[in-house]
């Protein structure tokens, strides 16, 4: 990777970090970027309510907000109060949220997720099996209702319930477009199903959705071109995460299989790719023998490159210098800092995170967090 850990970069280059960035038809104000992050406030049927709107609304001055990931099927969903957008009350929901943030002057599209294995009978239908490419037990922990459970071993997607994968991500792009979101981005990082079906550990198919690396990319190149019939491309992103090993996730030979990925990516025009740096949360640089330089998969990609993980005001603005990224996404700092792009802005102190608000809750460590004029 090109960013250091620290930057001496030369402050003249930071008013490039708060102007206007035209991606595609979306003008930016700026070059920051919410990352997606999950809050597990949804309401019962898992729909946005109005502690959502205001969240959303307080960090309307970044420059793209890329909303917390969003369940395409009752079967996506592997988490307690996460919200969907597959039916009308969630749609709703998620209309006032975008209102809200354009109201603001503000850019909005949402996350489609299906969490794969990364999940719980008890958060599935009728206690189902949660699914995956192959029945390949993840190590880890998933809280429920009941609290905090071991996953399971899921059950292998037969062949014929692939196209109902891809038919679900096509619907919720629609009920985006109804929602009134500016655009999409579809989740295939951090060890979710498209993720799952990229990797060797997980996917152990021998069907054409396995074995070769043009066959375990087909299902996200399908979901891709799914959502290509309805949204124009410019206006979708795809996320990865090429070297995390998050949910138990990992790959042999992640090189050539992200390679091809972005080239296929490339090649579909689409408006944007977000890239985990590193391990989701953890360490930015390559650490193993089967890690490699990101700056590959950026040079092959044409059009908006998002850069995510650990990023500082100071490693932002280095990467801006060196056009290491076109925009840069902040994940925690803007949960503990409604205004971060105007404290960054004028480097000033950021809000300490609450880490036991997180996930779950009311308004504390949610819609509380002071802008710096009632801070002060």
């Amino acid at each position: 990777m090109s960013v250091a850990q620290h930057s001496n970069a030369d402050v003249s280059v930071l008013p490039d970090l708060f102007q206007p960035y035209q991606m595609g038809p979306l003008t930016l104000a700026n070059r920051l970027v919410m990352a997606p992050l999950t809050r597990s406030r949804a309401l019962p049927g898992d729909v946005p309510g109005p502690l959502a709107v205001t969240y959303y609304a307080q960090r309307a001055s970044a420059g793209l907000i890329i909303s917390e990931a969003s369940q395409v099927s009752p079967q996506g969903k592997g988490y307690i109060q996460t919200p969907g957008i597959y039916s009308a009350e969630q749609v709703a929901g998620w209309k006032r949220v975008t209102d809200a943030v354009h109201a603001r002057g503000g850019k909005i599209v949402v996350q489609l997720w299906h969490v794969g294995r990364i999940s719980h009978p008890d958060l599935q239908e009728g206690g189902a099996l949660p699914v995956g490419p192959s029945a390949v037990t993840p190590k880890g922990w998933v809280f429920t209702g009941r609290g905090r459970e071991e996953m399971v071993t899921p059950r292998a997607l037969e062949l014929a319930e692939l196209p109902g994968i891809v038919a679900a991500y096509r619907h919720a792009a629609e009920n985006a477009q109804a929602a009134g979101f500016d655009g999409v981005e579809i989740h295939s990082a951090n060890g979710y199903l498209l993720d799952q079906f990229l990797r060797d550990k997980t996917n152990r198919r021998t069907d054409p959705y396995g074995g070769t690396i043009e066959n375990r990319a087909r299902l996200l190149l399908e979901v891709t071109d799914a959502i290509l019939e309805v949204w124009e491309k410019a206006r979708v992103g795809v996320r990865l995460s090429p070297m995390s090993t998050v949910n138990d996730i990992d790959d042999s030979n992640p090189e050539p299989v992200f390679t091809h990925v972005v080239q296929e990516l490339a090649q579909r025009d689409i408006g944007f790719l977000h890239l985990i740096e590193g391990v989701t949360g953890g360490p930015r640089l390559p650490g193993r023998p089967t890690d490699f330089d990101l700056g590959k998969l950026r040079r092959l990609f044409p059009n908006t490159y998002i850069a995510n993980n650990g990023y500082t005001r100071a490693m932002a603005i280095e990467a801006r210098a060196s056009n290491h990224a076109d925009l840069i996404a902040f994940g925690k700092p803007f949960i503990s800092n409604p205004d971060l792009v105007e404290r960054l802005r004028r480097n000033a102190p950021l809000n300490a995170l609450d880490a036991d608000t997180l996930y779950g809750g009311d308004q504390h460590g949610y819609t509380d967090y002071p802008f710096l004029d009632t801070a002060a």
